[in-house]
This record gives structure tokens, sequence and C-alpha cells, in this order.
């Protein structure tokens, strides 16, 4: 597997009023150098999910991707994720397994999967999966009913008990993000503080994960 980009973004569409807005962030974040989005759909109606990865495929193709390529991973759905035509799926732990995802994906796709414990890495570790993210390491707003937060002294337990490349997410911004990857992340999954000025935010976050 390709080593993951120290920043993950994550495009949440309860965070945009409409998809135009939407777009535009992924415009903004794909200038700024970000080479890993995550497209996040929880409305559950398969159609419209497909047609706004479409067009947010479409907007990767044409906008000014970063210099090793841009990934686009679907959040949930295995088999929207084939439709779509993107670069992998993450599934969490409420989802479809690790081991199902990749039977619908195949090998030539990622798949990452959420844990929120040292018992759930141990499992996640022994699947297919390429990549393992763990958290809230931080409060988060982004979820209604977020799991307990491991803080920085869960990532660097977890670290311990897997090689995969470990993704940590939930209330990671700039201001703590390098904290996180001295812990033992590979990468700092991000919603909230990409919001507001997509593409500025983004490059700060480059320039402080270097």
């Amino acid at each position: 597997m390709t080593p993951l980009s120290r920043l993950y973004a994550i495009l949440d569409t309860s965070c945009f009023i409409g998809q135009p807005a939407l777009l535009e962030a992924a415009r903004e974040l794909i200038a700024a150098g970000v080479s890993l989005i995550q497209y996040r759909d929880k409305s559950g109606d398969s159609q419209i999910i497909l047609a706004r990865a479409s067009e947010l495929l479409e907007q990767s193709r044409t906008g000014v991707s970063a210099p090793h390529g841009l990934r686009l991973i679907m959040n949930d759905r295995a088999d929207l994720c084939v439709a779509a035509e993107f670069d992998g799926v993450h599934v969490g732990q409420d989802d479809i397994s690790a081991g199902s995802a990749r039977k619908i994906v195949g090998s030539g796709r990622w798949v990452g999967v959420s844990t929120h414990n040292p018992e759930q890495v141990i499992a996640a570790d022994r699947t297919s999966a390429d990549y393992i993210a763990i958290g809230p390491v931080f409060t988060t707003g982004s979820k209604s009913n977020p799991d307990p937060v491991v803080g920085i002294a869960g990532v660097r337990r977890v670290r311990e008990l897997t090689r995969k490349p470990l993704v940590a997410i939930g209330g990671i911004t700039r201001a703590n993000c390098n904290e996180v990857i001295e812990a033992g992340a590979d990468s700092v999954a991000v919603i909230s503080d990409l919001i507001r000025d997509p593409r500025k935010s983004a490059e700060e976050f480059l320039r402080i994960l270097g």
C-alpha cells in the first residue's frame, strides 16, 4: 500500500448547505495539495450519494490535483465505491466487515476500518484492511453519539498493536495535530477544522505536518 498522506480530509455532506458548497470545498482542498479525501454522506439514498460522488470525481479530474495524485474514499458503501469509481472505501464498526468490503471492491482499492479501542484495533489488524482509524482522539462535534475519547495515550497504545498505517480522527485541529502524529499516527483525519476557508486551512495543516 502507498503510504498515507499526513492529512486525510473528510467532506461530510452534513457540514455543507447544498452540493455546490461541497464541491467548492473539494476544489479548494485539491488546489491546496490535499491528496486523500473521504466523501461521507449519511443520507442513505443510494442514488443521491452516487450522483454526488460522480460530481466529486469529475471535480477531482478537472481540478488541480496533488503532486502524487488524488485518492477518493467512499464512506460506508463498498458497492457505491465501485460504482462511483472511487479509490477505496472506509467502513465503521456498524457497517459491513473489512473482509466483506474487500470482496466487493477487490484488491486494487483501499479498505479502511474505524476502531475505538485496542480490542477493535487487534481485530482490524487481522483483516485485509489497508489502514486502521482510531478515535475519537479528542472531543468531537461531528457525531451526535460519539464513542469514548481515547486521547493521546490511546493513540500511543494502539500504535504498538499494529503495523498497518494508523489514522487518528476526532477533534483534530491545526493546534493539536502534531501531538497526534508524535504519538504514532501516520495520518490525521480532519472534518471541522477544514470547513472554514478550506484551502487556507489545508495549506496550514500541510505546512504544520510537513
